[in-house]
């Protein structure tokens, strides 16, 4: 007997994924479990089987995110240098690319936080955890430049990362990305 192998999706895989495009697009409060149940064609006992709660859901959802985004991010920043000060400045060469996509809605993250408003969310929780990986990432670089107070550096670049996130998630224009890296460039060229 030949045993038949399905190419469906695993059911945790199918609401995380249908949970994550509609989150993302739509904002977490405006959508609710009875529609990621029918869009991800689940039933109501496996979605609970595999998540106890929305929250469970939502901090799935980031923490996955999370995930995927960094590793694109670190990995699509690595390719324009292997110069510290040049991949410092090519974080917002990358956010350009973020901001120019089709589906661009803002940060995850940024918008988790002011959806949610509760420190202890497990949600919030891990919208602080994404921002400390990426300030950790930017701390790694400045660290590696020999710059004098490269946790002072990593800060102000983590302002101007996330103004620029929402500058362009408001205006809808890609040019916040630029305008990051000049003053992010004057704020290298004063610690050299």
């Amino acid at each position: 007997m030949t045993k038949l192998t399905s190419s469906r999706k695993p059911v945790r895989d199918r609401i995380l994924e249908k949970a994550s495009e509609l989150f993302y697009k739509e904002g977490i409060q405006n959508v609710g479990i009875d529609r990621i149940i029918s869009e991800s064609g689940v039933a109501k006992m496996s979605l609970y089987n595999h998540f106890k709660s929305k929250d469970a859901l939502i901090e799935a959802f980031l923490r996955q995110r999370g995930e995927s985004w960094r590793a694109w991010f670190i990995e699509t920043v690595a390719q324009h240098s292997s110069d510290p000060k040049e991949r410092l400045l090519a974080i917002f060469d990358v956010l350009q690319l973020w901001f120019e996509a089709p589906d661009f809605r803002g940060c995850a993250f940024i918008n988790a936080t002011v959806e949610l408003a509760k420190p202890n969310h497990p949600g919030y929780q891990a919208a602080l955890e994404h921002q400390q990986a990426v300030y950790s990432y930017i701390l790694d670089l400045a660290q590696a430049t020999g710059i004098t107070d490269p946790e002072l550096l990593a800060r102000q670049f983590l302002l101007l990362v996330q103004g620029s996130i929402v500058v362009a998630m408001m205006e809808g224009n890609s040019i916040a990305a630029a305008q990051g890296k000049t003053v992010a460039s004057g704020l290298l060229g004063r610690r050299e």
